[in-house]
């Protein structure tokens, strides 16, 4: 096994609290997609509300993508390993997500967007991340940002592992956001066989990783292919991901916020009264005069 150039000699790897292969299901107009991070895991993955991965080579899993509907209370992350999708939204903003992409998309008070394929034919796949806003900040104006392939710093860890930043820090390396209340991390990295990575985390921060090409090893226990591995809140200082193949795997951690969590369907509040007006609010038209806003 070959060390990747880590400044954290000492750190220790968190252990494996249990494994994760997610469920089938389908959302939007008939998508095809692996729910992960499911809602009974909300509580315990704080703050971290879902995950959805979608790898499709057919057309029929994916053509109908996300046709307009709304969001209120929290973040959406979506990163794409391939394919091409637009998103618009009902203030009027647009963007095209492409490989190796991202969007970065606060719903705060709400609005409506859509997410579609600008492509027919080829690989679908990518990561749909949801991420919980404070009390403080679940009514603040919507935003996005659009993050091409470009805009996402990567690092060389050594033995040919390669690191993308998405969000938060890695050995020494800003990701393309970063967030003051959740601090989330989120990495995708590239391991060949015989190689390792170690990353470190912040103690109390709940943290999982999803592999999403062949398998790694994380303290002892093997996570394979498409398959969560939610980490132990221990005495652990980081974690070590150990490739005996060819891997890809995301890494994301964040501090809770240990607030009531409410949703249903689209919308994420912390009590069944703020969810009733999110409802009301989107029946009488609020959100179609959504102001978004450059993060």
């Amino acid at each position: 096994m070959k060390d990747t150039v880590v400044p954290h000699a000492d750190v220790r790897s968190r252990t494996v609290e249990r494994l994760v292969k997610g469920m089938a299901t389908s959302d939007g107009a008939g998508v095809r997609l692996t729910r992960v991070l499911t809602q009974d895991l909300q509580r315990r993955l704080d703050p971290f509300l879902m995950l959805d991965a979608f790898r499709n080579e057919h057309a029929d899993d994916y053509i109908g993508g996300f046709p307009d509907h709304p969001h209120r209370g929290f973040e959406t992350v979506t990163y794409m390993i391939a394919g091409r999708m637009r998103h618009r939204d009902s203030a009027g903003n647009e963007g095209l997500l492409e490989s190796g992409g991202a969007q970065w998309m606060t719903a705060g008070s709400g609005l409506i967007h859509s997410e579609l394929p600008e492509q027919e034919a080829g690989l679908m796949e990518g990561f749909q991340l949801w991420l919980n806003l404070p009390a403080a900040s679940k009514m603040v104006a919507p935003s996005y940002r659009d993050l091409p392939s470009s805009a996402i710093p990567g690092f060389d860890a050594g033995g040919g592992v390669h690191v993308r930043v998405i969000a938060g820090r890695s050995h020494g390396v800003t990701g393309a956001v970063e967030r003051p209340d959740t601090e989330p991390l989120y990495l995708d990295v590239h391991l060949p066989a015989g190689t390792r990575f170690t990353q470190p985390l912040p103690t109390g921060h709940n943290a999982f990783a999803y592999t999403y090409r062949g398998s790694v090893s994380i303290a002892g226990t093997v996570v394979p292919d498409r398959h969560m591995a939610i980490l132990a809140n221990d005495d652990g200082t980081g974690v070590t991901l150990e490739a005996h193949e060819d891997a890809r795997a995301l890494i994301v951690a964040g501090r809770p916020l240990g607030e009531p969590i409410a949703q249903y369907g689209p919308f994420v509040m912390n009590t069944a009264e703020e969810i009733r007006q999110a409802f009301a609010d989107y029946r009488r038209g609020a959100f179609d005069a959504a102001s978004v806003r450059a993060l």
